[in-house]
C-alpha cells in the first residue's frame, strides 16, 4: 500500500489503521498506547460476567500492548497496524481490507478515535452473527448525531465503564502517560444483537 505523509488530500486514508488519537500526519507525532492494564481488569470482569472470547483480531495493534495481554490469556490473536511497529503484521488498512470477506473471530482494539465509527461498521461487516466486536473509546463516543443513526442501526450489548481514569502512553513509552482526564470504556456489540444496551462498569 502506497504512502502519503505530506499532508495532501490522501493523508486522510493512509492514517486510518493507525493506532493513535491524533488528526495530524503521523510523521509529526507520536502514537498513544494503551495501558496493558486497562485490557487486563476489562478481561477480568467479562469473565466474571461470563463472557468468553478465544479468537481476537487486534487490528491497530501499534506494538503489541492489547495484544501481549490477549496472549497471556489463552487468546488466539492475529495483529495488524497500518503501521509497521516492529510487531504483528504493518501495512495493513483495516478499513479497506477483507473486502467481501469474514473474520472467523472476535475483533477487539483501540481504534484511532477520529475513525472509531467507521471501525465499528467494518468490524460488524466483518464477524460473523453471534460474534464481538470490541473497541475501546472515549465515554464521549455516546454523543453525537452521526453515532446515534450507528446506535440505532447497531446498539451496543454493553458499555464497560472504568470507574477509576485510565490513561494511555505517548509513542508506546511507559513512562510517559497522557492526562487521565478523558473516561474511556470498552464498547461491545454483538452481531445480531438488537435491544438496550447493558451498563458495566469496572
Amino acid at each position: 500500500m502506497d504512502k502519503d505523509w505530506t499532508g495532501n488530500k490522501r493523508s486522510t486514508f493512509v492514517q486510518l489503521g493507525a493506532s493513535n488519537h491524533t488528526d495530524k500526519e503521523r510523521e509529526q507525532n507520536d502514537f498513544y498506547a494503551t495501558d496493558p492494564y486497562a485490557l487486563e481488569i476489562f478481561l477480568d470482569k467479562l469473565k466474571e460476567d461470563g463472557i468468553e472470547i478465544h479468537r481476537v483480531w487486534e487490528c491497530a495493534c501499534g506494538q503489541g500492548h492489547l495484544s501481549n495481554v490477549l496472549k497471556t490469556k489463552g487468546v488466539d490473536v492475529w495483529s495488524t497496524d497500518l503501521i509497521d511497529r516492529g510487531y504483528g503484521e504493518g501495512n495493513v488498512n483495516f478499513l479497506t481490507c477483507l473486502p467481501g470477506g469474514r473474520w472467523n473471530g472476535d475483533i477487539l482494539t483501540n481504534p484511532p478515535y477520529k475513525y472509531a465509527k467507521e471501525f465499528v461498521e467494518k468490524g460488524l461487516e466483518l464477524v460473523d452473527k453471534g460474534h464481538y466486536v470490541i473497541m475501546f473509546l472515549k465515554i464521549q463516543f455516546l454523543e453525537g448525531q452521526a453515532r446515534l443513526e450507528l446506535f440505532k442501526k447497531y446498539p451496543p450489548k454493553y458499555v464497560y465503564v472504568n470507574s477509576a481514569r485510565q490513561t494511555c502512553y505517548i509513542n508506546g513509552d511507559m513512562r510517559t502517560k497522557m492526562s487521565s482526564a478523558s473516561c474511556y470504556c470498552w464498547f461491545i456489540w454483538e452481531k445480531g444483537f438488537y435491544g438496550e444496551p447493558k451498563i458495566r462498569w469496572i
